[in-house]
């Protein structure tokens, strides 16, 4: 079952043990932690999967969602900054 979780979703997998830890070992070897080396192959995967105007789409969109996030995140550090000096 998918979770929301902020503007991501949030995804749980289980693994077979000894498949898992090949994963682990492959992750390991390129300096990566295996969730972010499972994320990187779903990216790729879905590249493959789907049109190349639908991915492009969507990656941009998700750039999108992601400037927003930082932007929010910028002036809300800067108001709180503001709020404190004024207080």
């Amino acid at each position: 079952m998918a979770i929301r979780h902020g503007n991501k979703t949030y995804l749980q997998i289980l693994l077979d043990p000894n498949r898992a830890q090949l994963l682990m070992q492959l992750a390991e070897s390129q300096k990566v932690r295996p969730t972010a080396w499972i994320r990187d192959m779903v990216y790729k995967q879905l590249e493959l999967c789907v049109s190349e105007a639908q991915y492009k789409e969507a990656f941009e969109a998700d750039k999108s969602v992601w400037a927003e996030s930082i932007q929010r995140r910028v002036e809300g550090r800067a108001r709180l900054k503001k709020e404190v000096k004024d207080a």
